[in-house]
């Protein structure tokens, strides 16, 4: 598409992509940061590529618009970003552990997680001078970090040793999406635990935090002096309670065109296995897109696409790189017609917290499999970048 806008590029040749709107993201930056305290930074979290919607365009616009640190899984995205011309402080949330990856890491200026004194003790050999890290703390996770019940033990540890300059000490959430806060308040409980016993040691607190995007919505006792935002900033509720306490916009957008419009007799089987017979007459289209882009096939015969702002049923297995929809109900429907599968279309929207409660999981999974044969579009608002 060398040459051309990206909405150009798409009128005349992608059978499917994905659309990244930005005027929604920004909103969203500015809805998250209106509810943290004055004091609290707002960590972007761009990992998996941003959450499925590109990490480098994500983090321009979420900086531009408040957020002051970027948050990534591992060391090759966070290279990513310093390529792209990206300079703010940049938190590897993975482990990290050999001398190629410390060597990386201070390459790339990026700043690491140390989880165990073995770890630390890696880093402060290799080291010739100050690095900052983060000290990250098991509070009932039961993923990275020393048992909580270790953890000035550890903080005390590192704070002794050469060429380590503790950025910050975090945590993080492990139910903070559900509707119970018991367990929440507990490991928030258990933080405090452990910083009362470095204070104590008189070692100096550095930054904290705790609150993923559902710690954030829950209250100002979260926050800390930075929140590590991923879902909300991408439009998406961690939980359906949170809908009243900001307002959010689905920053993705998946569109599809239509390749074939057929008319099927009654008793007709669609795809394969012929999972749908028809029971009459119908007209339906082909649409290419499938699971090999990250339509899952285990929502076959079970959702909804939007054409010309109608609701139509998905029919048939989902294939590789084709579905079918009954269009019986759109007159004189034409090749190249574009299905939305989801986002807005006229007075529908479809969302991904959707096709996450038939399939039983998450909305993360939904917007992260989405893959790259799928063009990322940017726009803002209805206008092309």
């Amino acid at each position: 598409m060398v040459g051309q806008s990206p909405i150009q590029g798409i009128l005349t040749c992608e059978r499917a992509w994905v659309t990244i709107d930005l005027n929604a993201l920004a909103n969203n930056v500015r809805q998250l940061k209106q509810q943290l305290l004055p004091q609290t930074a707002l960590m972007a979290v761009v990992k998996a590529d941003g959450y499925g919607h590109g990490a480098v365009t994500v983090a321009r616009t979420a900086l531009d618009h408040g957020a002051t640190w970027l948050g990534v899984a591992t060391i090759v995205e966070g290279i990513e970003l310093r390529q792209a011309g990206i300079d703010a402080p940049i938190l590897v949330l993975g482990a990290t552990h050999t001398v190629q990856e410390i060597e990386t890491i201070v390459r790339w200026q990026l700043q690491p997680t140390l989880c165990s004194p073995e770890q630390a003790l890696t880093f402060s050999r290799y080291l010739q001078y100050p690095l900052p890290v983060h000290l990250m703390v098991d509070t009932g996770m039961s993923r990275l970090g020393p048992p909580w019940q270790q953890g000035a033990t550890f903080i005390e540890f590192v704070s002794r040793l050469p060429h380590l300059k503790i950025a910050s000490i975090y945590s993080h959430l492990a139910t903070a999406d559900h509707v119970d806060s018991s367990f929440m308040v507990q490991q928030h409980s258990r933080l405090q635990e452990v910083l009362c016993r470095i204070q104590a040691q008189d070692i100096p607190l550095p930054k904290l935090h705790l609150a993923n995007s559902a710690g954030m919505l829950a209250g100002p006792q979260f926050h800390y002096d930075l929140v590590r935002v991923g879902l909300a900033l991408y439009g998406l509720y961690p939980g359906p309670h949170f809908q009243k306490t900001v307002s959010l916009q689905p920053v993705m957008q998946v569109k599809a065109r239509v390749t074939q419009v057929k008319t099927l007799p009654a008793a007709s089987g669609v795809s394969y296995n012929h999972t749908f017979i028809t029971e009459k007459p119908i007209t339906i289209a082909v649409v290419a897109i499938g699971y090999a882009d990250g339509v899952p096939r285990s929502l076959s015969n079970q959702i909804k696409v939007s054409l010309r702002g109608q609701l139509l049923p998905q029919i048939g297995a989902i294939t590789m790189d084709q579905l079918m929809v009954d269009v019986s109900a759109i007159p004189d429907l034409q090749v190249g017609e574009v299905v939305t599968l989801l986002g807005q279309d006229g007075d529908s929207q479809i969302s991904a917290e959707a096709w996450a409660d038939i399939l039983g999981t998450i909305s993360y999974e939904i917007v992260c499999g989405f893959k790259h044969r799928l063009p990322r579009v940017v726009v803002k608002g209805n206008c092309s970048d």
